[in-house]
């Protein structure tokens, strides 16, 4: 036999089983499925079983050419006769085995006539309305699905009908027009919307679209909604977090209304996580304190709480939650999230014994990290290790001897450097490899950012001006930008009137954050209005426990003559770091020795 005639004997062989069970499924499949279509698919019935015997013959021939030339590489002619034998024969099967032969090649014009002639054939087929809207979605017809999302929704069994609300944002997340997809989702829902049961997730799934659509108000009235309708609800408590994490205050009475109640603790841990991101570290330390008390066999609180116990160096209270995170974890048996936590938790023990100065037991800890994907972090914390025992030269040669097999790889290595250099006060050096890692990434406002912080370290305050102002020409709500530049001039004490409106502009775009309100406090302070500064300054401070806000604050009471107030408060600074330049160089400058 010849190579020819053998492929054609293997593609017909391999077809022959695909045909059986297509033809099968044309007849009688639907009725012995172990999940049958709902009874509203009555038009799907068998055919008479004379008819369907002489059918099936031609159906066999007719479906065994289309898989046939499908797989010899024709699949527009496969995708022809598997239409016609499914036009023919009125199976469900055929005609998602034509659509799919559609999609395989890439054809979605043709996918969605296989299947509008499939629910034009079948009209209350569940499964042709859910290929249609699928199909839509896909090629971003958006305003044709209303009716198909309402059937669908209407043909979903009670107890799954909130699950399936919940996935309609993921259904039309690749949609481009977001605010068409929000408004058609809307008017599908209408039902639901109105539906005392079904009403509070509906209005979080509208919510849900409307925020993807850039609409944060139309989101927080959504959000507002579904808590009238109930107070405990899960998805409404959740979009309500992340409109606070996109700049919403307005949130945060839905957020305190609904922890109020009894919440469920991945919510609070949300919570958490969401007050750490928007560095409100006393109220996120509340939650954690809280969940860890209520749910003491939550894993991932206790690392998170480490974490947060670890950078306010709460060395004992850290290692005691790491203890209990780790003893939890090795109950849970094997897995890559167990061995990433792990691997978290060993991180975190090395840098509390660096903290200590106990750098054999910091190696310790480094040396039972094993993941491949974490080694760079533990080569990383060992390059540290060696930069604070004096020996930054053999931590730089640490850092350049890591393999990089991708620029994204060769940045790291170069920031991790940088960071070495910078936590070593070699300013000058940092800043020139921060303009090499600039360089990889010009458009990247963050690495940006950094090269202003270490133009100023550098002894280059014009630089630093330069750099922050390009980063606010090209993104307007880089807060970041506007305060560092803001306190950067009150600290010099120049420009005091654009640097207090610098300052305010980055308050706008992030409201009650601590390190904004101590900049904001401090050119107070520089203005000469004292008693605002300490205003601020205290609300600061009490929000935010750190050791530069300490210095500004004891600044603050010493001018105001409140020597005992202002060397306590050093004091806990200096407890906090005793290292930092910033509150060193105040007690240097006022000749104060705490």
């Amino acid at each position: 036999m010849d190579y020819y005639g053998s492929m054609v004997h293997i593609l017909r062989f391999r077809t022959l089983a695909c045909v059986l069970a297509l033809i099968a499924g044309s007849t009688t499949a639907w009725a012995q499925s172990p999940n049958p279509e709902p009874a509203t698919d009555s038009a799907e019935a068998e055919e008479d079983p004379q008819t369907s015997e002489a059918l099936n013959a031609e159906l066999f021939y007719e479906v065994f050419l289309g898989e046939l030339t499908n797989s010899a590489g024709d699949p527009g002619t496969g995708y022809a006769l598997m239409l016609e034998a499914a036009r023919r024969s009125n199976s469900s099967a055929l005609y998602r085995r034509a659509a799919d032969i559609a999609l395989q090649a890439r054809s979605g014009e043709s996918a969605l006539v296989a299947v509008r002639a499939w629910k034009s054939a079948q009209p209350q087929s569940r499964e042709a309305n859910r290929y249609l809207l699928q199909i839509l979605v896909a090629l971003n017809r958006i305003g044709e699905t209303p009716d198909l999302l309402r059937q669908e929704l209407a043909q979903t069994p009670a107890r799954a009908k909130a699950a399936s609300l919940q996935a309609i944002p993921a259904l039309y997340g690749r949609a481009s027009d977001k605010a068409l997809a929000a408004s058609v989702v809307e008017q599908a829902l209408a039902d639901e919307l109105a539906h005392p049961a079904l009403g509070p997730t509906a209005r979080v799934t509208v919510g849900r679209m409307q925020l993807a659509a850039g609409d944060k108000k139309g989101a927080l009235a959504a959000a507002q909604k579904a808590q009238a309708l109930d107070a405990a609800n899960d998805g409404a408590a959740m979009l309500a977090l992340e409109l606070a994490e996109e700049g919403m205050p307005e949130a945060q009475a839905l957020i305190t209304r609904y922890f109020a109640g009894q919440p469920a603790p991945e919510l609070r841990m949300a919570y958490a996580r969401s007050l750490l991101g928007q560095q409100r570290y006393p109220e996120a330390s509340t939650q954690l304190d809280t969940l860890t008390r209520e749910k003491p066999d939550l894993p991932e609180a206790w690392l998170v709480q480490a974490t947060l116990q670890t950078q306010d160096n709460r060395l004992d209270a850290a290692e005691v939650s790491l203890d209990r995170f780790m003893a939890l974890v090795e109950k849970q048996g094997g897995g890559e999230a167990r061995k990433s936590g792990l691997t978290q938790a060993y991180l975190l023990h090395a840098q509390i014994a660096e903290k200590r100065q106990k750098y054999d037991e910091a190696e310790r800890w480094l040396a039972r990290i094993d993941n491949a994907e974490d080694l760079f972090g533990a080569q990383v914390r060992r390059a540290s290790l060696l930069a604070r025992q004096g020996r930054l030269a053999h931590a730089r040669a640490l850092i350049r001897s890591l393999p990089a097999k991708t620029p994204e790889d060769e940045r790291m290595k170069l920031s991790a450097e940088v960071q070495l250099l910078r936590d070593a006060q070699q300013y000058k050096e940092a800043y020139a490899l921060q303009a090499q890692v600039v360089a990889m990434e010009p458009d990247n406002n963050d690495l940006v950012y950094d090269q202003a912080m270490l133009a100023e370290k550098a002894g280059n305050p014009e630089a630093m001006e330069q750099l922050l102002r390009k980063i606010i020409a090209r993104q307007p709500d880089y807060h970041h930008a506007y305060n560092a530049l803001g306190y950067a001039l009150a600290d010099r004490g120049v420009h005091l009137a654009e640097a207090k409106r610098l300052i305010e502009k980055a308050m706008a775009h992030a409201p009650g954050d601590p390190f904004i309100t101590d900049s904001l406090g401090w050119v107070e302070f520089r203005l000469g209005n004292r008693a605002e500064a300490l205003r601020l300054l205290e609300s600061a401070f009490e929000k935010r426990p750190d050791p530069e806000i300490a210095a500004h604050l004891g600044e603050v009471l010493w001018s105001m003559q409140q020597r005992d107030s202002a060397l306590a408060i050093w004091r806990q600074g200096l407890r906090m770091s005793a290292d930092n330049d910033i509150l060193l160089n105040t007690l240097k400058r006022l000749g104060v020795q705490p």
